[in-house]
């Protein structure tokens, strides 16, 4: 069994922030789940009743006066205003920190609005800020799309490294007979997916290890970042695993060009040293000739048979022409002002161009999932076989349905109480009033 690195002042502090509704519910993921340890988790909004269903052993209303804790109706300045107005507040509880995760989910008022605000503090405290967020479903709407998108672009400015989980795509890569409230559930396990898979390079012990300090090298002022899970076993396990880490699960891009790039190998007792190497070759010939690479291995009895590579990267070059989280970080239209990010398709042009790309790329964006539609179901269920975020994140969701059945089962048989979900597990512009 991984060795989790004792709870000492001498080790990092981390902390988890969920902001707004869909940062609250993936909070709630993330601690009941319990795989992720060592980390403190808080939740924040401007919702008071929303708030009461948080999990986390710290909880924050903000901007009380502002919003009277009836929320931030889906405008991001009214999330913006009250973090500013509990600003005092949010430093406290970030303060002697080392390491901030904020995760939301973007195009809402206050994950939208307060990520930023709550970002900034955080780096005013000298904390590594990383910000893991998703952007909606298409069937949210092109309004809220636009928002997310003017929300990410603002965020970027704040954090030292941005992981950004297009929704959409998850839609992709599961069934499609996937309940409603199931499909929120699953993004947001997803972003738990994503805050484990960084915390547990630093609070995991390995044999090679890698420390908060390697974390920092890598993520620090990094901008626009990767991370990919891969997970094999079998007959060349370790390069199946390699390869499948080096591309984004959900963007489908790989890290060609990084000019940062830390990752982890996991394995059993009976893990080579040949593996190991073919493993590191595979990454490190998909990076930056000159790329910072910090490597880190670790032997876990559970691990059986298979081997896991965790990569985050880095830095990539602003000269980027793909379809990957540029060209969707950039979907409409708009210029990055951070230095590793920005949009090729809109450098160099006029306010009318921009303009005009902005309606040209915004169907693409939102009909792109149906390009897919023909798929063959052997393939779809492939790619969710195969994939460590999507497959964890499932596992995790049809385990928490379990309990909630059984849960079911104990309590006596009435109308009102036979849904266990809550409304607040609603995003709030969804609830009805």
């Amino acid at each position: 069994m991984a060795l989790v690195k004792p709870s000492n002042t001498t080790f990092a502090k981390i902390k988890v922030v969920g902001v707004g509704g869909g940062g609250n519910n993936a909070i709630n993921s993330m601690i009941l789940s319990k795989e992720i340890k060592g980390v403190e988790f808080i939740s924040i909004n401007t919702d008071a009743q929303a708030l009461l269903t948080s999990k986390a052993e710290t909880k924050l209303q903000i901007g009380s006066n502002f919003t009277r804790g009836l929320g931030a109706g889906a405008d991001p300045e009214v999330g913006r205003t009250a973090a500013e107005e509990s600003r005092e507040k949010i430093k406290e509880l970030l303060f002697d920190t080392d390491m901030v995760f904020i995760t939301a989910g973007m195009g809402g008022g206050t994950g939208t609005g307060a990520s930023p605000i709550i970002a900034e503090i955080a780096k005013e405290t000298g904390a590594l800020t990383v910000s893991v967020v998703t952007k909606p479903f298409a069937f949210e709407g092109v309004r809220r799309m636009q928002t997310a998108e003017e929300g990410i672009e603002y965020l970027t400015d704040m954090v030292d490294t941005l992981i950004v989980i297009p929704n959409q795509r998850l839609l992709e890569v599961v069934d499609k007979k996937m309940t409603f409230i199931d499909a929120f559930r699953l993004a947001d396990n997803v972003l738990g997916q994503g805050v484990k898979g960084i915390s547990d390079l630093i609070m995991v012990a390995g044999m090679i290890n890698v420390d908060f300090a390697d974390v920092k090298t890598i993520m620090s002022d990094s901008g626009t970042a990767l991370m990919g899970i891969g997970e094999a076993s079998g007959e060349d396990r370790a390069v199946m695993a390699a390869r499948m880490a080096i591309s984004s699960p959900l963007l489908e891009v790989s890290i060609n060009g990084a000019k940062g790039i830390l990752y982890n190998v996991t394995g059993g007792p009976d893990m080579t040293m040949t593996e190991v190497s073919d493993a590191s070759s595979i990454i490190a010939d998909s990076a930056d000739s000159d790329a910072d690479i910090i490597f880190g291995a670790t032997i876990d009895d559970d691990m059986g048979s298979k081997i896991k590579i965790s990569v985050i990267a880095t830095g990539f070059n602003d000269n980027y022409t793909g379809t990957g989280p540029r060209a969707l970080f950039g979907a409409y239209g708009r210029e990055s002002k951070r230095k590793h990010g920005g949009s090729p398709a809109v450098q160099n042009t006029t306010e009318e161009e921009i303009e005009d790309n902005k309606i040209d790329r915004a169907p693409e964006v939102f009909t792109q999932p149906q390009t897919v539609a023909d798929r063959k179901p052997k393939k779809e269920e492939k790619a969710e076989s195969n994939n460590p975020f999507i497959r964890s994140a499932l596992f995790n969701l049809k385990k928490d349905n379990k309990q909630k059945e059984a849960d079911q089962s104990d309590k006596k048989e009435d109308a009102e109480g036979d849904d266990e979900f809550s409304e607040f597990e609603v995003p709030a512009f969804l609830r009805q009033k």
